[in-house]
């Protein structure tokens, strides 16, 4: 009987060792953030610790959920200060998760590389296309490598559209109406998303992700035009090697249509093709979850990956928009609201 005891003994402590060497340690930056809760839970559903986090503010009681034991820092020296410690100790961290706002993911994508971290950083990269080329070289220069969530190609029905794409006629040209609205309201303006210099506007903040869909799936950009953009919305037109887009964005629950509004409902996502309506409104919750598990496999999205869409909101956002020109989404043609402020969006 006691040889037997020992035997499961040893098979428990073999399963435990094995868990504790494949564990990783990770770091996050921007924990009291919008998205930083679905990060948190991707670390600990892939089984992995959350050992530091770091944010200016301090209502981060989400990490009891998953990290009570995570050191948490509100002076960017003190966090700083731990992960170098950190990092010379027999269990050093092995990861950075950037939460951050978007102005700021060049400098700590860059801070995580040089203190020997991979990184994992939430969308956009960044704001300008040439960032990603000092990254890619840092990433050469260090040895360490950085990821980006592009969580929408992993959604089952997208990636399914893309396969459908693929094994159709390789000359057909697809037509497609984007429309997302997502109500904001004042407190955005007076926020970082509501400075174009920091959150990238309109078409960089809720927008990126879906740029990236769209080319991913149907190739890349031939044309780009911007019939209308403003501090709440940007309505344009893209050329895609297999697609004619028109889109419309905006955070103006004005904008909503009818049938939203009916319905109480402060958020409004389409994509017509061919006049058929595209349904991809579920299965978005363990998209992030799902992104982690494939970057620690090795499997995940570079940061060079990224730069198709960074390309097409950067130049969106130093368009200069022609108006109701051309091929333009409808409700591009709704009346411009003014700023809650005053202020000048372009400031």
């Amino acid at each position: 009987m006691s040889g037997i005891f020992f035997v499961f003994l040893h098979i428990i402590l073999c399963v435990k060792t094995k868990y504790m060497v494949n564990q990783q340690n990770f770091a996050l930056i921007g924990a009291a953030g919008y998205i930083a809760p679905r990060h948190i839970k991707a670390i600990a559903d892939t089984g992995n610790n959350l050992m530091v986090a770091y944010d200016k503010f301090d209502s981060v009681g989400r990490l009891d959920s998953s990290f009570p034991d995570c050191s948490f820092f509100t002076e960017n020296e003190q966090f700083d200060r731990f992960c170098s410690k950190q990092m010379r100790t027999d269990n050093p961290l092995n990861w950075l998760s950037v939460c951050t706002p978007n102005y700021t993911h060049d400098a700590f994508i860059r801070y995580g590389l040089r203190l020997g971290l991979n990184v994992i950083c939430e969308k956009p990269l960044v704001l300008n296309p040439y960032n990603i080329d000092n990254l890619v070289e840092l990433e050469h220069e260090t040895g360490h490598e950085a990821y980006t969530i592009l969580q929408l190609r992993l959604h089952e029905a997208i990636a399914n559209l893309k396969r459908k794409v693929e094994q159709g006629p390789k000359d057909k040209i697809y037509d497609v109406d984007l429309t997302y609205i997502t109500s904001r309201g004042k407190w955005y303006y007076s926020s970082w998303k509501g400075d174009v210099h920091k959150s990238g506007g309109v078409a960089t903040n809720i927008g990126v992700h879906f740029y990236d869909m769209l080319q991913w799936i149907f190739g890349p950009v031939q044309k780009n035009i911007v019939h209308v953009m403003s501090f709440d919305r940007v309505a344009g037109y893209l050329e895609l090697k297999q697609a004619r887009v028109r889109y419309f964005l905006s955070i103006n629950s004005e904008c909503l249509p009818p049938n939203a509004v009916q319905g109480e409902k402060r958020t409004y996502r389409t994509l017509n093709i061919d006049g058929e309506e595209f349904e991809f409104s579920a299965g978005f919750t363990e998209l992030h979850t799902e992104s982690y598990k494939r970057i620690l496999a090795g499997q995940g999205f570079r940061i060079s990956e990224a730069r198709p869409c960074i390309e097409i909101v950067s130049q969106i956002r130093h368009a200069e928009p022609i108006g109701l020109v051309g091929d333009y989404h409808p409700l591009a043609k709704l009346p411009l609201a003014k700023h809650p402020f005053g202020w000048d969006e372009r400031r």
